[in-house]
């Protein structure tokens, strides 16, 4: 990032790359948790299951990559070790241990959960002192909250399939 793109950061900057470090390493469990429960999930509406999954896996991609674009215009380098994602996570990765369709939509709505709350701190956080990061995490939180809504939806649809 240029000298000027740093200069308007109205906090101090180490403060916003250990916040933004560790919603990289949320993003990147999230994608892989998203990404290997759509692979082992099993049961009835699995397969409307599994496109939700893949399509949230894609988006927590996309941004882990918003959130290292930004880690870097800050001079800040991402957390490059995967091992050390869970260290750095505020929302931690649960095992699709059980592929219970039912099971894996809750793991996934907990982690939307989290994210949500850390976006939104982060947001309120930040606020106007770094308007680039925080345009940025509203886009996110923007994405977290409809991936909420989409994955109680299903949930909710399976239990009505489960109750007959």
């Amino acid at each position: 990032m240029g000298t000027k793109g740093r200069e308007i950061v109205g906090m101090d900057v180490k403060r916003v790359l250990e916040l933004l470090n560790k919603a990289f390493a949320d993003e990147w469990l999230a994608y892989y948790q998203y990404w290997l429960g759509s692979k082992v999930v099993a049961g009835p509406m699995k397969d409307a299951v599994i496109a939700e999954l893949l399509q949230h896996s894609a988006d927590e991609l996309r941004h882990a990559g918003l959130v290292t674009t930004r880690i870097i215009q800050l001079g800040g380098a991402p957390v490059i070790a995967p091992q050390e994602w869970i260290k750095y996570s505020n929302c931690g990765y649960d095992a699709p241990n059980d592929p219970f369709v039912k099971k894996i939509l809750e793991q996934n709505i907990k982690g939307e959960q989290c994210a949500i709350t850390v976006y939104n701190s982060l947001i309120q956080e930040v606020g106007t002192k770094d308007p680039v990061t925080y345009n940025m995490a509203v886009q996110i939180l923007q994405d977290e909250v409809e991936h909420e809504e989409d994955l109680q939806a299903l949930s909710e649809d399976l239990q009505a399939i489960l109750k007959k």
